[in-house]
């Protein structure tokens, strides 16, 4: 059974989520997620790799939205052939280790993605945490979307839903 974690055709989702930019450290990317009329949400921006950044990032506001039995995360994307990332929280916290994992969604076609739960890594600050506990699916908190594949410039990926299944 699919649990429809966010659904972006709405108008009021994409207002729940806060961009984190490498602004954080410094850096000048920026970006957003808005909502387009057209029925989705785009997560767009620039990223810079000025003053050591190269990354672009939001993330939803924490609420409980785990669902113990899920395998799959999956995304119904349309992209610009960029490389994102989707970020997995298990807490509250505004910094700390997240699950991610790296997916491509083809330039101008809407695909669903479907995400193995156990391809999900540990990361803090963009770097492989050792030892890290594994993902606690039941326990998931917030997703975010980020890019950081050290390519400058403008970037646009659209968005109608994420679930777990």
């Amino acid at each position: 059974m699919d649990k429809l974690l966010f659904d972006f055709r709405r108008t009021d989702t994409a207002g729940t989520w806060s961009a984190i930019d490498d602004r954080v450290m410094g850096g000048v990317s920026r970006s957003q997620l808005r909502h387009d009329s057209a029925g989705h949400a785009v997560f767009e921006g620039e990223v810079s790799l000025d003053n050591n950044g190269g990354f672009a990032s939001v993330r939803s506001a924490p609420q409980p939205i785990g669902a113990p039995d899920a395998t799959t995360l999956m995304l119904e994307v349309r992209g610009d052939g960029r490389v994102y990332k989707l970020n997995l929280r298990t807490d509250d916290a505004f910094d700390g280790v997240s699950y991610q994992a790296a997916f491509t969604a083809p330039a101008g076609q809407w695909v669903t993605l479907d995400l193995p739960l156990a391809d999900f890594r540990p990361v803090y600050r963009g770097r492989a945490v050792p030892g890290a506990p594994a993902l606690e699916v039941a326990r998931l908190r917030q997703v975010g979307l980020m890019i950081a594949d050290q390519q400058a410039g403008r970037f646009a990926l659209d968005v109608r839903s994420i679930s777990l299944a």
